[in-house]
């Protein structure tokens, strides 16, 4: 592979001022960061603008109208390969994923380059129940879809991507444009071969009083991602023999346990 050049990318659709604490806060941990306003109707665009004329490691670029997460985060990569970046550390723009693990997740992508590094959350005691259950049922399905392709947590969108194959994986499909991104693109790139390392990450749920947005609908997103398991579990037959294959074969290269003295 060639010598890793990562960015972060941030997509943001209607955060306010909460993108631009998230984006200096991302700036202060590292450099390039670029983000991609999708539609948004609050002014943050103008705001970040302003924000990139003093500050040549942020780029903004504008979407005309809100076309969902995924097709931001393309939008972004797409933009980024073809300036010759190789990984892509993507974190929401409302304040949930924190920026001083960007060094660290980057490290270790750039430790294992061929690796997708994902953020296995730790939440707090603010974190609403019903998004943990149905993140619980999420990750489940995932292990199934993967046939214990080792991805921790689905749902967790602060992630190092290798750019070029989650391109490609992105134009052959025509799913995996809104809030299906994540858990798509993580099974998708295990399908692939591309192995998951996942690195224990704090995440915390912010409240409407200290800013926090949420675009999330329960019915229309759990229907969406219901879907998508369907989908991936018949993608995931599909491919069960080769996905045995590969398993029988990590398990083989494995190091064997150390014994237990006596």
């Amino acid at each position: 592979m060639p010598a890793p050049r990562p960015l972060v990318l941030i997509p943001s659709y209607n955060t306010g001022p909460l993108v631009l604490r998230t984006v200096r806060q991302a700036r202060a941990a590292w450099s390039p960061v670029w983000v991609v306003v999708d539609g948004s109707t609050d002014g943050s665009g103008a705001l970040l603008e302003n924000l990139a004329r003093g500050d040549p490691g942020l780029r903004v670029i504008r979407l005309p109208a809100n076309r969902g997460k995924g097709a931001a985060v393309l939008e972004g990569l797409r933009a980024a390969l073809a300036e010759g970046f190789t990984h892509a550390l993507v974190m929401d723009a409302d304040g949930q994923h924190p920026a001083d693990c960007i060094p660290a997740m980057l490290a270790a992508s750039r430790a294992a380059p061929a690796a997708m590094i994902l953020g296995d959350p730790r939440f707090g005691p603010e974190a609403p129940l019903v998004r943990l259950h149905g993140r619980r049922i999420s990750n489940w399905w995932a292990r199934v879809e993967t046939l214990g392709g080792g991805i921790g947590d689905v749902l967790f969108g602060f992630r190092v991507y290798p750019i070029a194959p989650l391109v490609g994986i992105m134009r052959q499909s025509r799913w995996m444009r809104h809030f299906d991104f994540d858990p798509e693109a993580a099974v998708r790139l295990s399908w692939l071969g591309v192995p998951a390392i996942n690195r224990p990450v704090p995440c915390r749920y912010l409240r409407p009083e200290e800013g926090g947005v949420s675009h999330f609908h329960y019915l229309r997103d759990n229907l969406r991602l219901t879907w998508m398991h369907a989908r991936l579990v018949l993608g995931m037959l599909r491919r069960a023999p080769r996905l045995l294959r590969r398993r029988r074969l990590r398990r083989r290269a494995a190091p064997p346990a150390a014994a237990t003295p006596r």
